[in-house]
């Protein structure tokens, strides 16, 4: 739960919640915190088994959802990329004759060749 704090910085709140709260109500106030984070975890349990108790087996099949596919960067990748039962063959050479469609063509062949791996990827510092 508390993965980003460290412990110094869990030091310095206790610090600074002594300096701000006094060392007089300090204590209630930690013990009003625990008794409200029983009541928050109660809660939530008891939520939880409404909720099993209501869905049934459907409950056990939603705890083992994973919403990671529902990303719309993965969606729209599974979606263009996923299931293709063969690749898109081009033709090898310009279907017109003119010089200005050979070599727009060969512009479309440069731009769809695959990129060095071992290169970083372009970046154009305009464009960002």
């Amino acid at each position: 739960m508390f993965d980003s704090i460290g412990w110094g910085e869990i030091i310095v709140l206790g610090l600074a919640a002594l300096f701000i709260f006094g060392p007089e109500r300090l204590p209630s106030l930690a013990k009003d915190a625990a008794q409200g984070l029983k009541r928050v975890r109660e809660a939530v349990t008891g939520v939880r088994g409404q909720l099993h108790d209501s869905l049934g087996e459907d409950f056990d099949q939603l705890r083992d959802l994973d919403l990671r596919q529902y990303n719309p960067r993965t969606f729209i990748r599974q979606q263009l990329v996923g299931d293709d039962e063969s690749p898109v063959r081009r033709a090898s050479g310009p279907r017109s004759a003119t010089p200005a469609a050979a070599a727009g063509a060969a512009a479309a062949a440069g731009a769809s060749r695959a990129r060095d791996r071992t290169r970083p990827a372009p970046y154009d510092t305009d464009a960002t």
